[in-house]
């Protein structure tokens, strides 16, 4: 599988803390997304979650920003949650943050209208030792399900 570039949110981005992917997707142009194909932002596990002391939680969100760094007009547009231990709805075990685990938190459509800019994502990571390497892209959320990422971080779709 061939990721576009200007596509791809996160490449093998390590976290340790609360962070945002090290790419946005300007929609001052395009802004029209999802509103023919139903559209995800797709993350890659490369690298375990750690859950050492078992009080680590894993944040994802796709968010709308009116700026590239992601820190004013903050939009969350979609979500999911992975707790260490014993999760409390609507989290997901963070057992499930392997090497290889494929997920995605689909787009709602957004029409011209609106007035969000910046597409990206922010991890917030909890706890005493979390950590996780990620990739992040966009893509048809038709595709999620053919995806396959290995332990080396290598998708093929």
């Amino acid at each position: 599988m061939y990721i576009d570039s200007l596509l791809q949110i996160a490449s093998a981005q390590a976290l340790t803390a609360t962070a945002v992917g090290t790419n946005v997707i300007d929609l001052s142009v395009a802004r029209s997304i999802g509103s023919g194909e139903p559209m995800a932002m797709v993350f890659s596990v490369g690298v375990a979650a750690d859950q050492t002391t078992g009080d680590e939680d894993y944040t994802f969100d796709v968010e709308f920003a009116t700026d590239a760094a992601q820190t004013t007009g903050r939009q969350v547009i979609g979500k999911r949650i992975f707790e260490s231990g014993t999760p409390d709805l609507p989290a997901q075990n963070a057992d499930l943050l392997v090497a290889g685990f494929v997920f995605a938190i689909p787009l709602p459509p957004v029409t011209s209208t609106e007035t969000a800019r910046y597409l990206g994502m922010r991890a917030t990571l909890a706890g005493t030792t979390p950590t996780i390497t990620v990739d992040c892209w966009v893509a048809p959320l038709k595709d999620v399900a053919i995806y396959t990422s290995y332990a080396d971080n290598v998708t093929i779709g």
